[in-house]
């Protein structure tokens, strides 16, 4: 099974809205930008451990480096706090955890 980018972008982005509803004027952009970066970052995860050049450890550890950059993103949002971007986050990657998970075999999110 190869990813879909645009699919998990988007999966990703509606969950998201729902959690940032008040916000979502102001994050939209910010938004779509930093879960369509997380979906690409999924899918080459996908595609080096195919390859077999991506470690177990490094598979975890380059999900939580672009998890990292995209809060610290949208923190600077005016109006959005830590829990508020972490809620989206955390939604946005439920949201795919199943296609994500069964695409790569083991449990990633």
């Amino acid at each position: 099974m190869t990813l879909d980018v645009s699919k998990l972008a988007q999966d990703m982005l509606k969950a998201a809205k729902s959690s940032l509803e008040k916000s979502w004027p102001e994050a939209e952009g910010y938004a779509k930008m930093e879960f369509t970066k997380i979906a690409q970052n999924l899918a080459a995860i996908e595609q080096m451990q195919i390859a077999k050049t991506i470690t177990e450890e490094k598979r975890g550890c380059n999900l939580t480096f672009k998890k990292n950059a995209s809060r610290a993103v949208m923190l600077a949002i005016e109006g959005l706090g830590i829990i508020a971007v972490e809620q989206a986050i955390n939604a946005a990657l439920g949201a795919v955890k199943d296609t994500v998970n069964t695409a790569l075999g083991w449990t990633l999110l």
